[in-house]
């Protein structure tokens, strides 16, 4: 994850809860007052985003200290402390809720994206997201789902090439709509078809796709079709699939499966944060 990008997003974040000053804080507490407190894990999950705690009180008052006790991607266990922050109350407990809003959020996708690479079992193929994100968070939602085991597809429209259905409704057919994107785009960016039928299938292996992705096919259709797509075709299949079905693509034999829940449907894992002498938010 881009520290860097990471940093200014916390500040844009920061700056929308707190805007002219956190009047509860300040008003109760001088700038000076210390006190501690801890990160909790109230659910079982995959933590992910522990960069956020650091970076966010550094830039809330430096003279916050924070001590992280796990690492993103590791399996946590509720009642775990993830980590201590030592320093000022009023600027601890300013950052406390944009802190956990992050973390909880990026926790479940990392969550989520781990119970469905052990649901298909099958190291042969690479689950990934798409770029059904929160807008804003693309960057920490896909890194989450790296946390969980996961894969990352294209960023964005920048970074890959997909023509999907209405690209090819607009422009006519597969063939056409590749042999446009061949001619004015460079080589090094891959040219992805979202196919629905074996005819289309076959249209874009002849066009010369480099990946193609088999839409809302069952594991039998998925067989079949990859018996027409050539070993140096990269296969993904996405659409239908849900976290109690997903064992069911296991062995069949593409290369990529992308799902969008992890990223839109994802349910936050509990974390509180806990002043040492006091109760959870």
């Amino acid at each position: 994850m881009n520290r860097l990008k990471l940093k200014t997003m916390l500040q844009t974040f920061l700056e929308e809860d707190i805007g002219a000053g956190d009047v509860t804080a300040e008003a109760i507490f001088t700038n000076d007052e210390q006190g501690s407190g801890d990160f909790l894990m109230k659910a079982d999950g995959v933590l992910a985003g522990t960069d956020i705690i650091e970076i966010a009180y550094q830039l809330l008052d430096p003279r916050i200290q924070v001590t992280l006790f796990h690492r993103d991607g590791e399996k946590v266990i509720a009642g775990t402390k993830i980590a201590t922050v030592v320093g000022p109350i009023q600027a601890i407990l300013t950052g406390e809720r944009v802190v956990l809003n992050l973390l909880q959020r990026l926790s479940g996708i990392a969550t989520l994206t781990k119970q469905c690479v052990d649901a298909l079992n099958d190291t042969s193929i690479r689950i990934c997201d798409t770029r059904k994100t929160t807008p804003g968070l693309r960057m920490l939602e896909k890194y989450a789902v790296t946390c969980g085991g996961g894969y990352n597809h294209r960023h964005g429209l920048y970074d890959g090439v997909m023509i999907k259905d209405n690209h090819i409704a607009f422009c006519g057919s597969i063939t056409a709509a590749v042999e446009r994107v061949r001619h004015k785009t460079g080589h090094m960016l891959r040219i992805e078809v979202e196919t629905e039928s074996l005819d289309q299938v076959k249209e874009a292996v002849a066009a010369g796709a480099d990946v193609i992705m088999f839409d809302n096919q069952t594991p039998e259709d998925i067989r079949e079709l990859s018996r027409h797509v050539p070993s140096a075709i990269t296969t993904e299949i996405s659409g239908g699939i849900t976290p109690g079905t997903i064992r069911h693509y296991r062995g069949s034999g593409v290369d990529y499966i992308s799902l969008g829940f992890l990223t839109h449907s994802a349910q936050a894992i509990d974390i509180s944060f806990l002043e040492k002498n006091g109760k959870p938010e």
